[in-house]
């Protein structure tokens, strides 16, 4: 699909380690093939389910536990800080000891991690699961991709193997809400948690049945200096963009960004140097490698901050209940699924720069719409800018997905299909904290309660809509006035932060356009086989 430069991997020695795993995938049947990708998509539907499922539940998790703000920001995205921390090094794992391997072991674990999750009893160590969740994820979503990679060999094929994979993992992080909103409906907090398990029984029982065995031949030995340097690159970067946005900007913040910007030039100079790096930096000399990297990382960045604190708009502003939420929500999901059908078309007429841009402005023009439509009364507006943004997210993230893949030799897919991971992973942490941290700012800015209002309760709608009226059950003095200032203040905050997001998936779709290159006609042979 996208032309990679020649003489990118000069020794050649990739290109044995595809013969040999090609081999053993092209003895497959096509059903057992289709039916091995439906393993994989529902592992990460999953995946991205646990990504997003909090977000309706954050009501009644924080009636429950009553974290404070800083420990709420920290459950809701310390699952996808963990996953980007360890997804490159886990995709050169897979590569090394087998994709399958990797992806049972991180099921198993995942499961695990889930049980402990749903009975926590506080939220620290609520928190601590999470942690535990995002290692186990770790393990799972480089293999799933890499596996799609090496079982589809025709381009056509992969792309819509990729359509559907990206489908998936687009539709998994629509579909936490509605799934939390079922459940929250009949159960407490913990149980969103649990769904987890008979799903990752089916997968590691069926992953055993239908999933081939596939690793680079070569058994490339993991430096493990690489893997330091790239979680201490990550994780203190992340870190500080979330405490100069929730807090201040202070010495921790200088100080967690000077660490993180230090392990990653030291990092980026010692990958240049081995002969089998953890990360092969030069792939971000391709254009349409590095335009496809910032479109997906700006389409979800987006994508999952609106999911976060719009989902709590639906409950906290229009009083609706959490499976109604979800509900609401569902267009996403449908719309993203139907990509599928409409991904080919758009790859023949525009070429893949053209059509990534393409899904971005939809995108962009369904976000734009979803601002205008939360000033009135009534879902119609809403369902369709929802509508469009899963369409336009969805297309985006498919071709965007299929650039960074097919950019690497097969004998290299864990290690590529963890870069795309990777970025999918930093976008869904950074729009929950970033987006969600201006959400609450902005919120601030516009909160204006009326005169007379008690003190307890000033402080109590300082820190949230939803610590506001979990106080209304308690408090004779809360008034409906009150109530109604914050409901105002959180809504416009809402609305102030979807048109932000528009203006950076715009921006997005610039640069897609720009970099990614945009052949109409496509052959197997400009793939790497």
């Amino acid at each position: 699909m996208f032309y990679r430069p020649i003489g990118l991997y000069g020794d050649g020695m990739d290109d044995v380690a595809s013969a040999s795993v090609r081999g053993s995938t092209n003895a497959l049947s096509a059903r057992r093939r289709w039916a091995a990708l439906a393993v994989l998509t529902l592992a990460v539907t999953l995946l991205a389910i646990d990504g997003t499922v909090l977000a309706l539940a954050v009501p009644s998790l924080t009636a429950a536990l009553e974290p404070t703000t800083t420990q709420l920001l920290w459950i809701g995205d310390i699952y996808s800080f963990a996953l980007a921390g360890l997804l490159v090094t886990m995709g050169n794992l897979a590569d090394r000891i087998g994709r399958r391997r990797l992806l049972l072991i991180g099921s198993v674990a995942f499961g695990l991690s889930s049980a402990i999750a749903a009975f926590a009893p506080t939220a620290e160590l609520l928190i601590a699961a999470r942690l535990l969740l995002g290692i186990s994820g770790a393990t799972i979503m480089p293999s799933t991709l890499s596996i799609v990679r090496n079982l589809f060999d025709d381009p056509q094929q992969r792309t819509r193997a990729i359509a559907i994979w990206s489908a998936g993992a687009t539709a998994g992080a629509a579909l936490g809400p509605l799934a939390g909103g079922a459940l929250l409906e009949h159960f407490w907090w913990g149980s969103v948690f649990l769904v987890n398990l008979p799903v990752m029984v089916i997968v590691v029982v069926l992953g055993l049945w239908l999933l081939p065995e596939s690793r680079n031949p070569q058994r490339p030995t993991i430096d493990w200096p690489s893997a330091a340097l790239s979680l201490l690159a990550i994780v203190p970067l992340v870190y500080a963009v979330k405490h100069t946005i929730s807090a201040q900007f202070d010495g921790q913040s200088i100080a967690a960004a000077g660490i993180g910007l230090l392990a990653a030039a030291i990092f980026v100079r010692r990958q240049r140097r081995l002969p089998q790096p953890l990360l092969d930096v030069e792939l971000f000399a391709n254009p349409a490698f590095t335009g496809a990297i910032a479109a997906a990382g700006t389409a979800i960045f987006a994508f999952s901050g609106l999911l976060f604190f719009f989902s709590q708009y639906l409950q906290l502003v229009r009083d609706l209940s959490p499976l109604k939420a979800g509900l609401v929500e569902l267009p996403t999901t449908i719309a993203s699924i139907g990509v599928v059908v409409v991904v080919a078309i758009l790859m023949r007429r525009l070429g893949p720069g053209r059509a990534i841009a393409a899904g971005l402005a939809t995108a962009a023009a369904g976000l734009a719409l979803l601002t205008l439509a939360l000033g009135h009364d009534g879902y119609v507006g809403i369902v369709i800018g929802l509508t469009i943004i899963g369409l336009g997210v969805g297309v985006a993230m498919t071709l965007s997905n299929e650039a960074v893949v097919t950019a690497a030799p097969k004998g290299r897919a864990g290690a590529a299909a963890s870069v795309a991971e990777t970025t999918y992973e930093l976008g869904l942490a950074l729009g929950i904290a970033v987006l969600g941290s201006v959400q609450a700012i902005i919120y601030g800015w516009n909160l204006t309660l009326p005169s007379g209002t008690p003190e307890n309760l000033r402080d109590a709608a300082s820190e949230s809509l939803a610590v506001l009226l979990r106080h209304s059950d308690s408090s004779e003095a809360l008034t409906s006035g009150a109530i109604t200032a914050a409901q105002d203040a959180f809504a416009g905050s809402v609305q102030t932060t979807i048109g932000i997001s528009s203006v950076l998936v715009l921006l997005a779709a610039v640069i897609a356009w720009r970099l990614i290159p945009s052949p109409r006609h496509r052959h197997a042979d400009q793939t790497h086989p």
